[in-house]
Protein backbone atom coordinates (compact mmCIF):
# COMPACT_ATOMS: atom_id res chain seq x y z
CA UNK A 1 0.00 0.00 0.00
CA UNK A 2 1.29 3.46 -0.83
CA UNK A 3 0.29 6.98 0.10
CA UNK A 4 1.36 10.30 -1.46
CA UNK A 5 4.51 11.73 0.11
CA UNK A 6 3.82 14.75 2.31
CA UNK A 7 4.65 17.75 0.16
CA UNK A 8 7.41 20.09 1.27
CA UNK A 9 7.35 23.87 0.86
CA UNK A 10 10.40 26.04 1.46
CA UNK A 11 10.14 29.79 2.07
CA UNK A 12 13.13 32.08 1.60
CA UNK A 13 12.72 34.98 4.04
CA UNK A 14 14.65 38.26 3.88
CA UNK A 15 13.35 40.02 7.01
CA UNK A 16 11.52 38.47 9.95
CA UNK A 17 8.27 40.41 9.66
CA UNK A 18 7.81 39.73 5.92
CA UNK A 19 6.86 36.11 6.49
CA UNK A 20 4.45 33.64 4.92
CA UNK A 21 1.52 35.24 6.78
CA UNK A 22 -1.78 33.51 6.06
CA UNK A 23 0.03 30.97 3.86
CA UNK A 24 1.52 29.13 6.85
CA UNK A 25 -1.81 27.92 8.26
CA UNK A 26 -3.17 27.26 4.78
CA UNK A 27 -0.25 25.01 3.88
CA UNK A 28 -0.54 23.15 7.19
CA UNK A 29 -4.25 22.59 6.65
CA UNK A 30 -3.50 21.02 3.28
CA UNK A 31 -0.88 18.71 4.73
CA UNK A 32 2.21 20.54 3.55
CA UNK A 33 5.42 20.70 5.55
CA UNK A 34 6.83 24.24 5.61
CA UNK A 35 10.39 25.19 6.41
CA UNK A 36 11.92 28.67 6.27
CA UNK A 37 15.41 29.62 5.13
CA UNK A 38 16.94 32.95 6.14
CA UNK A 39 18.27 34.67 3.01
CA UNK A 40 22.00 35.25 3.05
CA UNK A 41 22.49 32.94 6.03
CA UNK A 42 21.04 29.50 5.35
CA UNK A 43 22.22 27.35 2.41
CA UNK A 44 19.68 27.14 -0.39
CA UNK A 45 20.17 23.41 -1.09
CA UNK A 46 16.85 22.51 0.55
CA UNK A 47 15.00 24.82 -1.85
CA UNK A 48 16.36 23.22 -5.01
CA UNK A 49 13.95 20.28 -5.16
CA UNK A 50 11.21 21.43 -2.78
CA UNK A 51 7.69 20.73 -3.98
CA UNK A 52 7.04 24.46 -3.62
CA UNK A 53 9.46 27.37 -3.30
CA UNK A 54 8.17 30.65 -1.87
CA UNK A 55 10.47 33.68 -2.17
CA UNK A 56 9.28 36.46 0.10
CA UNK A 57 9.76 40.23 0.13
CA UNK A 58 12.45 42.45 1.60
CA UNK A 59 13.84 45.99 1.57
CA UNK A 60 16.71 45.34 -0.86
CA UNK A 61 16.67 45.57 -4.65
CA UNK A 62 16.67 42.55 -6.94
CA UNK A 63 19.44 44.41 -8.80
CA UNK A 64 21.76 44.53 -5.76
CA UNK A 65 23.63 41.41 -6.85
CA UNK A 66 27.06 42.92 -6.18
CA UNK A 67 26.10 44.03 -2.69
CA UNK A 68 24.19 40.94 -1.53
CA UNK A 69 25.93 37.74 -2.67
CA UNK A 70 22.95 35.48 -1.95
CA UNK A 71 20.97 37.14 -4.75
CA UNK A 72 22.88 35.65 -7.73
CA UNK A 73 22.65 32.19 -6.14
CA UNK A 74 18.94 32.62 -5.51
CA UNK A 75 18.37 33.87 -9.05
CA UNK A 76 20.25 30.87 -10.49
CA UNK A 77 18.16 28.54 -8.34
CA UNK A 78 15.00 30.20 -9.62
CA UNK A 79 16.15 29.79 -13.21
CA UNK A 80 16.67 26.05 -12.69
CA UNK A 81 13.31 25.61 -10.98
CA UNK A 82 11.44 27.55 -13.63
CA UNK A 83 13.12 25.64 -16.45
CA UNK A 84 11.99 22.43 -14.74
CA UNK A 85 8.50 23.91 -14.14
CA UNK A 86 8.73 23.32 -10.40
CA UNK A 87 6.02 25.16 -8.43
CA UNK A 88 7.29 28.58 -7.42
CA UNK A 89 5.64 31.58 -5.76
CA UNK A 90 7.29 35.00 -5.58
CA UNK A 91 6.02 37.91 -3.50
CA UNK A 92 7.30 41.50 -3.90
CA UNK A 93 11.11 41.11 -4.02
CA UNK A 94 10.49 37.44 -4.78
CA UNK A 95 8.40 38.38 -7.83
CA UNK A 96 11.11 40.78 -8.99
CA UNK A 97 13.76 38.07 -8.65
CA UNK A 98 11.60 35.71 -10.69
CA UNK A 99 11.19 38.39 -13.37
CA UNK A 100 14.99 38.80 -13.52
CA UNK A 101 15.47 35.04 -13.65
CA UNK A 102 13.18 35.02 -16.70
CA UNK A 103 15.21 37.76 -18.42
CA UNK A 104 12.97 40.74 -17.59
CA UNK A 105 14.16 44.05 -16.18
CA UNK A 106 13.57 45.37 -12.66
CA UNK A 107 13.58 49.18 -12.53
CA UNK A 108 12.75 52.00 -10.09
CA UNK A 109 9.19 53.31 -10.30
CA UNK A 110 10.18 56.86 -9.40
CA UNK A 111 7.87 56.78 -6.37
CA UNK A 112 6.93 54.31 -3.68
CA UNK A 113 3.59 52.53 -3.69
CA UNK A 114 2.77 51.92 -0.02
CA UNK A 115 -0.66 51.28 1.45
CA UNK A 116 -3.82 49.29 0.89
CA UNK A 117 -5.54 49.51 -2.50
CA UNK A 118 -7.48 47.11 -4.75
CA UNK A 119 -6.07 45.56 -7.89
CA UNK A 120 -7.39 45.94 -11.41
CA UNK A 121 -7.45 42.43 -12.87
CA UNK A 122 -6.92 41.60 -16.51
CA UNK A 123 -9.14 39.03 -18.23
CA UNK A 124 -6.47 36.44 -17.45
CA UNK A 125 -6.45 37.61 -13.85
CA UNK A 126 -10.22 37.24 -13.57
CA UNK A 127 -9.87 33.67 -14.83
CA UNK A 128 -7.11 32.94 -12.31
CA UNK A 129 -7.10 32.44 -8.52
CA UNK A 130 -6.59 36.22 -8.22
CA UNK A 131 -10.31 36.62 -8.86
CA UNK A 132 -10.66 36.17 -5.09
CA UNK A 133 -9.14 39.65 -4.68
CA UNK A 134 -11.75 41.54 -6.72
CA UNK A 135 -12.69 44.65 -4.74
CA UNK A 136 -10.36 43.77 -1.87
CA UNK A 137 -7.73 46.34 -0.81
CA UNK A 138 -4.34 44.59 -0.83
CA UNK A 139 -1.14 45.79 0.84
CA UNK A 140 1.40 47.38 -1.51
CA UNK A 141 4.93 48.18 -0.35
CA UNK A 142 7.52 48.71 -3.09
CA UNK A 143 9.48 51.27 -5.05
CA UNK A 144 10.56 49.12 -8.00
CA UNK A 145 8.70 47.25 -10.68
CA UNK A 146 9.45 44.67 -13.37
CA UNK A 147 8.70 44.30 -17.04
CA UNK A 148 6.52 41.37 -18.06
CA UNK A 149 8.69 38.31 -18.83
CA UNK A 150 8.35 36.63 -22.20
CA UNK A 151 5.64 33.99 -22.16
CA UNK A 152 4.04 35.26 -18.94
CA UNK A 153 0.39 36.18 -18.49
CA UNK A 154 -0.18 39.61 -16.97
CA UNK A 155 -2.81 39.28 -14.26
CA UNK A 156 -3.18 42.59 -12.42
CA UNK A 157 -2.26 46.26 -12.19
CA UNK A 158 -2.81 49.38 -10.10
CA UNK A 159 -2.76 53.01 -11.31
CA UNK A 160 0.77 53.36 -9.92
CA UNK A 161 2.13 50.02 -11.14
CA UNK A 162 1.19 48.29 -14.37
CA UNK A 163 2.81 45.00 -13.38
CA UNK A 164 1.26 43.68 -10.19
CA UNK A 165 1.10 39.96 -10.96
CA UNK A 166 1.94 37.41 -13.62
CA UNK A 167 1.76 33.68 -14.08
CA UNK A 168 3.25 31.02 -16.31
CA UNK A 169 1.21 27.85 -16.50
CA UNK A 170 -0.03 26.44 -13.21
CA UNK A 171 3.43 26.25 -11.63
CA UNK A 172 4.47 29.91 -11.37
CA UNK A 173 2.78 32.85 -9.67
CA UNK A 174 4.55 36.18 -9.10
CA UNK A 175 2.89 38.91 -7.02
CA UNK A 176 4.24 42.43 -6.59
CA UNK A 177 1.68 43.11 -3.86
CA UNK A 178 1.27 41.40 -0.49
CA UNK A 179 -1.97 39.42 -0.24
CA UNK A 180 -0.17 37.01 2.10
CA UNK A 181 0.22 39.58 4.87
CA UNK A 182 -1.50 39.06 8.20
CA UNK A 183 -2.60 42.67 8.55
CA UNK A 184 -3.39 42.20 12.24
CA UNK A 185 0.40 42.23 12.65
CA UNK A 186 1.03 45.39 10.61
CA UNK A 187 2.80 46.99 13.56
CA UNK A 188 5.95 44.99 12.82
CA UNK A 189 5.97 46.44 9.29
CA UNK A 190 5.47 49.98 10.57
CA UNK A 191 8.38 49.59 12.98
CA UNK A 192 10.66 47.69 10.59
CA UNK A 193 10.11 50.15 7.75
CA UNK A 194 10.00 53.32 9.90
CA UNK A 195 12.80 55.03 7.94
CA UNK A 196 11.18 54.27 4.59
CA UNK A 197 7.82 55.60 5.77
CA UNK A 198 9.47 58.77 7.03
CA UNK A 199 11.34 59.27 3.74
CA UNK A 200 8.12 58.73 1.77
CA UNK A 201 6.16 61.15 3.96
CA UNK A 202 3.66 58.46 4.97
CA UNK A 203 2.04 58.60 8.39
CA UNK A 204 2.10 55.12 9.95
CA UNK A 205 -1.17 55.89 11.70
CA UNK A 206 -2.88 55.93 8.30
CA UNK A 207 -1.55 52.46 7.47
CA UNK A 208 -2.51 51.20 10.92
CA UNK A 209 -6.08 52.37 10.39
CA UNK A 210 -6.21 50.77 6.93
CA UNK A 211 -4.88 47.49 8.28
CA UNK A 212 -7.53 47.40 11.01
CA UNK A 213 -10.23 48.00 8.40
CA UNK A 214 -9.06 45.52 5.78
CA UNK A 215 -7.34 42.73 7.74
CA UNK A 216 -10.31 40.35 7.88
CA UNK A 217 -11.54 40.63 4.27
CA UNK A 218 -7.98 40.47 2.94
CA UNK A 219 -7.19 37.35 4.97
CA UNK A 220 -10.34 35.62 3.74
CA UNK A 221 -9.64 36.55 0.11
CA UNK A 222 -5.99 35.49 0.42
CA UNK A 223 -6.99 32.08 1.73
CA UNK A 224 -9.25 31.65 -1.30
CA UNK A 225 -6.55 32.87 -3.69
CA UNK A 226 -3.71 30.73 -2.39
CA UNK A 227 -5.98 27.78 -1.70
CA UNK A 228 -7.13 27.69 -5.31
CA UNK A 229 -3.57 28.06 -6.59
CA UNK A 230 -2.21 25.34 -4.30
CA UNK A 231 -5.04 22.99 -5.21
CA UNK A 232 -4.20 23.39 -8.90
CA UNK A 233 -0.55 22.38 -8.47
CA UNK A 234 0.36 18.95 -9.84
CA UNK A 235 0.62 16.23 -7.20
CA UNK A 236 4.09 14.63 -7.11
CA UNK A 237 4.18 11.15 -8.56
CA UNK A 238 6.61 9.83 -5.93
CA UNK A 239 4.99 7.71 -3.24
CA UNK A 240 6.23 6.06 -0.10
CA UNK A 241 5.28 2.68 1.25
CA UNK A 242 3.22 2.39 4.42
CA UNK A 243 2.25 -0.74 6.36
CA UNK A 244 -0.79 -2.51 4.94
Amino acid sequence: MTTPTRRHAVAVQHVAFEDTGVLAALLAARGWQLSTLQAGIDPLDEAEHADLLIVLGGPISANDTDTYPHLPALQTLLQRRLQAQRPTLGICLGAQLIARALGAAVVPMGAREIGFAPLSLTDAGLASPLRALVGIPVLHWHGETFSLPAGAQRLAATPACAQQAFAIGAHLLALQCHPEVDATRIESWLIGHADELHDAGIDPRQLRDQAARYAAPLAAAARDLFGAWLDALPVPAVTEAVPA
